[in-house]
């Protein structure tokens, strides 16, 4: 998909919301759901999604809700690095296509780096064990 189009209240994310299909949960409050990627790049992969938007990407999000999910997206990265000891967080967030986007609702993804650790391409992981994401949940939301 384009830099620009319509918003698709069926996609993924937004199903996700809504409640249709599970996601493993580390936060969730009136602004944002935070919830572990189940094709991580590496250890404490986690997404922020905002919520109450039809935001595609962040090139749409309303200024006025810039700032708090902005707030929330920090929040999540420094329970990740707390709870998951990383030697680094990439924070990164793409707009369209051929920016690497495969889901089209305004997300931030939280991906720890650990020393010698490859990182898997983006969508092209092993799909992770529920059981090893939801252990992994509960650590960065004690650090919440």
């Amino acid at each position: 998909m384009s830099l620009h189009g319509s918003y698709d209240p069926d996609n993924l994310f937004a199903k996700i919301l809504r409640g249709e299909i599970p996601c493993v949960k580390v936060m969730e409050d009136e602004v944002a759901l935070a919830f572990m990627d189940i094709f991580p790049q590496s250890r404490g992969h986690t997404l922020v999604v905002p919520k109450d938007v039809t935001a595609r990407n962040f090139l749409e999000l309303p200024r006025d809700k810039i700032g708090p999910y902005l707030e929330r997206v920090q929040h999540i990265a420094i329970a990740v690095e707390m709870a998951l000891k990383p030697d680094g967080i990439v924070v990164t967030q793409f707009n369209g296509a051929p920016a690497g986007q495969t889901i089209f609702h305004l997300h931030f993804h939280i991906i720890p780096r650990y020393d010698g650790a490859r990182l898997a391409g983006h969508g092209h992981g092993a799909k992770a064990d529920t059981a090893e994401l939801e252990a992994i949940a509960r650590e960065i939301a004690a650090a919440l």
